[in-house]
């Protein structure tokens, strides 16, 4: 499923001679008496799109977690760009999810009381880009998102759809190194789902981010270059379709 074309047309695959640029090898995380991973591996490439599949309770956000920076696992090692992740401090984890990584979820979590382009500035704004630059880059964003009519609405009076691509142009405006994006589409029909992981997978891959999409959708998983299955915390890497 992780082909040549996703659905509509779109070439995948391009990212796949990127060097490695975030792994983890042999990840263990529980909470409390409860298990989540238990010996997860995982890698991806720049450029790359690699969907993390599993049921509920799998593991799968946990691992996305620990990718992060998010949550550190009891033992085991994460890599990003060489360095180890697992070892930097809480500051030097915030500071790279605030420079290098992008984030999207299920339900957006944009700030209501901000305007639709005030929410895709403020990752600039908290980077100390002026005001004027960062709303700059914040129109653009939401024109290559095809939602520039609603910069000046606030979250609660868009559509969901508009909502959820606001809230990938947030995650791509700093131009981030890998895009995390934890079911981004569960909240939306199929068609704005659609919408949204094309134009998601399209502007990832012209700027050159990894994307790390955690999803239990098939469909959605259509869009990657090749799928990681999690199940009771262990991972299975399924190799693309010829």
């Amino acid at each position: 499923m992780s082909a040549a074309t996703a659905p509509g047309g779109a070439a995948t695959g391009q990212g796949q001679t990127g060097a490695e640029l975030l792994a983890a090898e042999d990840l263990h995380r529980a909470f409390g008496p409860t298990p989540a991973l238990v010996g997860a591996s995982f890698a991806v490439r720049a450029g790359e799109v690699v969907a993390v599949m599993g049921p509920s309770g799998s593991g799968k956000s946990t691992l996305l977690h620990c990718l992060a920076g998010i949550v550190r696992p009891d033992s085991g090692r994460v890599t990003y760009r060489g360095a180890d992740l697992t070892a930097m401090s809480d500051r030097e984890r915030s500071a790279l999810r605030r420079g290098q990584f992008g984030f999207v979820f299920q339900f957006g979590q944009l700030v209501p009381e901000l305007t639709c382009l005030e929410n895709v500035a403020l990752p600039l704004r908290l980077a100390r880009v002026a005001r004027r630059e960062a709303e700059r880059r914040a129109t653009d964003w939401l024109g290559r998102l095809e939602v520039a009519e609603v910069a000046g609405k606030r979250p609660g009076e868009v559509s969901g759809g508009q909502g959820q691509r606001v809230a990938v142009a947030r995650a791509l405006v700093t131009v981030p190194r890998v895009v995390f994006a934890d079911e981004p589409t569960g909240a939306l029909d199929s068609l704005n789902g659609e919408r949204v992981m094309s134009l998601l997978t399209g502007a990832a891959r012209e700027t050159g981010a990894a994307v790390v999409l955690v999803t239990h959708e098939a469909r959605v998983a259509a869009y990657s270059d090749r799928e990681v299955v999690v199940r009771d915390g262990r991972t299975r890497h399924l190799e693309p379709a010829a």
